[in-house]
């Protein structure tokens, strides 16, 4: 089989360029687990927003001035920083173009978007439902990136 025959083999957008190494197959291995995590913990984000919506009703919680939302404000920083280091696997592993684009546009809608939405969300509700469906786009980015990670897990043979 030619290394054309192959590329075409595996996939619309899945350019595989370079020799994979244990280094690439790592950190491919890195981004399915970081992926499947990033899932789970998106789902108790959104455990996180209907328990300070609905739970407290914005009461104070602790100490002064920390809100019933505060978990989710500090889950949701911890999740831009995890979709960094999700980007950096994905480009260290090169494993298609597709999950690359894909993997850097869940990036910017997770660390960049999320946190736009939410400080307009403050004073029109419109942009805190734009926030929550972002969120939602994101998981689902994530959740097919993890699918896609878990069927190509072994790379084609030259």
């Amino acid at each position: 089989m030619t290394e054309e025959s192959q590329v075409a083999a595996a996939g619309p957008l899945t350019g595989v360029t370079g020799p994979v190494g244990a280094l690439r197959r790592g950190a491919f291995a890195g981004y399915r687990w970081l992926l499947l995590t990033f899932v789970l913990l998106g789902m108790v984000q959104i455990f996180l927003a209907g328990f300070g919506v609905f739970g407290l009703h914005g009461r104070e919680l602790g100490a002064p001035g920390e809100t019933a939302f505060d978990p989710h404000r500090s889950l949701g920083f911890a999740l831009g920083g995890i979709a960094l280091i999700i980007l950096i696997l994905a480009l260290v592993a090169r494993r298609s173009a597709l999950s690359m684009l894909l993997t850097a546009v869940m990036f910017l809608l997770a660390f960049l978007a999320q946190s736009f939405l939410a400080g307009l969300g403050g004073s029109n509700a419109f942009f805190g439902g734009l926030h929550a469906l972002d969120g939602l786009v994101i998981l689902g980015i994530a959740g097919y990136l993890y699918g896609w990670s878990r069927r190509h897990r072994s790379w084609p043979q030259r």
